[in-house]
């Protein structure tokens, strides 16, 4: 395959898994909108052109919030009997239907992305102003519900939430867990190749949260006090870290004067708050043994003590002290030298590596990005140039596959991947990307 995959490939994915204004992350395996997904999706949409539909991409993703602030990891705006676990399951009753668990929320990144980087400005500012306030409460709803000690720490209920579901991280506090009792019927292992899912163990216990959830009617004290699943992951504190900065940043920078700053001063105190919380509370996940942060169970309090890609992401949420970036930096050099094609999902030198199984050692490009953004932040222009023309082989290897393994670049999980698309055109070849599109739609440049 040759290096450069035409990009205008890369655009007929978004537009394949295009349902009216939402993407789906591929068709069959993922029918429906995924929250991170959604948000890097969008990514892809504004590199090619297309400024409204990547804005759509938000407010579609949005229709699924909840109440108290929640964005869910799924939201099923269309028929769900051919996915597992469907709507009713998880036994949320409104509409549109969704889960009851979030995900890392990029999204507020992805909108500072947006917002910036758009050519359209009476667009950009009349999409931000309707989008932002629910983005503000989404991120008050995760420091509020879900670290209402103030540690700086929010936890995850679910591996679903942290996005890296099947990490190795999460095999000591699943342990805690006990199995569904009940029969059900997966839909992954029919469409995609067994040995790259997760085991029936883990899903017997990612079920039996699911239904704890719905048994416990979703109310938040209930679940801090009594889930037998709590973690403080590295990764979804860091991306939320990350995001807060860019909220704040978006409404005090201003340069539309929207007066965003006097419309949301009373949150944006909260959250700068909250900032300073895990810019102090994340330093006891910290290991100077294994020269990265850890995520920890927080139910048995203890550190989780497995190399992943979320112990470094504290890169991409400018948390790390310089020391600890060298450390990482370091860690990262000898990470692409074992599995070279992206940064593997759990390091090579684990002995719960698998390069295919998924997030125990695959690549994924959407994480590569955050890292090479991280490293680019704190000066580390190599290790940042290393992982993305790692990315780029991935590609070059298989196409758009939702993950790679990392150690032959054999594409793995579902075709015809959403943000892996997206990557490769906001990311990796954006210059080609945006000027095929243009090519395509007949809409000629701003020159």
């Amino acid at each position: 395959m040759n290096a450069k995959l035409d990009a205008l490939s890369a655009h007929d994915v978004l537009k394949l898994n295009d349902l009216g204004g939402y993407t789906v992350p591929t068709r069959g395996l993922y029918p429906f909108q995924w929250n991170w997904d959604a948000a890097i999706t969008a990514l892809g949409w504004l590199a090619a052109g297309d400024e409204a539909r990547a804005w759509r991409e938000i407010e579609r993703l949005l229709e699924g919030q909840w109440d108290n602030g929640m964005v869910p990891h799924i939201v099923f705006h269309g028929d769900a009997e051919t996915y597992f676990p469907g709507p009713e399951v998880w036994g949320v009753k409104r509409s549109p239907a969704t889960s009851a668990i979030s995900q890392p929320p990029v999204l507020a990144s992805v909108m500072k992305l947006l917002f910036e980087e758009g050519r359209d400005r009476r667009l950009a500012e009349e999409k931000l102003a309707a989008t932002l306030p629910g983005v503000i409460r989404y991120h008050l709803w995760f420091y509020r519900d879900r670290d209402p000690e103030h540690t700086g720490r929010v936890c995850s209920y679910h591996p679903w939430e942290s996005g890296m579901d099947n990490s190795p991280q999460w095999d000591g506090p699943l342990a805690g867990v006990p199995p569904v009792d009940a029969e059900y019927v997966r839909r992954d292992t029919g469409l995609v190749d067994p040995s790259e899912r997760p085991h029936k163990y883990e899903y017997d216990r990612y079920i039996y949260l699911v239904k704890f959830f719905q048994q416990n009617e979703h109310d938040a004290e209930v679940l801090y006090r009594d889930c037998p699943y709590r973690v403080e992951d590295i990764s979804l504190i860091s991306i939320l870290h990350r995001g807060t900065r860019d909220l704040i940043a978006l409404c005090e920078e201003d340069a539309a004067g929207l007066g965003l700053v006097n419309t949301h001063g009373e949150a944006l105190y909260s959250l700068k708050q909250s900032l300073a919380r895990t810019e102090e509370g994340v330093q006891a996940l910290w290991s100077d043994e294994l020269g990265c942060f850890l995520s920890r169970d927080a139910r048995a309090n203890v550190l989780l003590e497995h190399v992943t890609t979320a112990g470094i992401l504290p890169l991409f949420a400018g948390i790390a002290s310089g020391a600890q970036a060298q450390r990482m930096g370091g860690l990262l050099e000898d990470w692409l030298e074992q599995a070279p094609f992206g940064v593997a999902s759990t390091h090579p030198a684990s002995t719960r590596f698998e390069p295919k199984r998924y997030w125990r050692g695959p690549s994924w490009l959407h994480i590569n990005w955050m890292l090479a953004i991280g490293c680019e932040e704190y000066g580390m222009s190599r290790e940042a140039d290393r992982i993305k023309q790692a990315s780029q082989q991935c590609i070059a290897a298989a196409g758009y596959y939702e993950y790679f393994n990392s150690v032959t670049g054999e594409g793995c999980g579902g075709r015809d991947f959403s943000w892996t698309a997206a990557m490769d055109l906001y990311w990796l070849n954006p210059l080609e990307s945006f000027t095929a599109s243009k090519a395509a739609s007949g809409v000629e440049e701003v020159s």
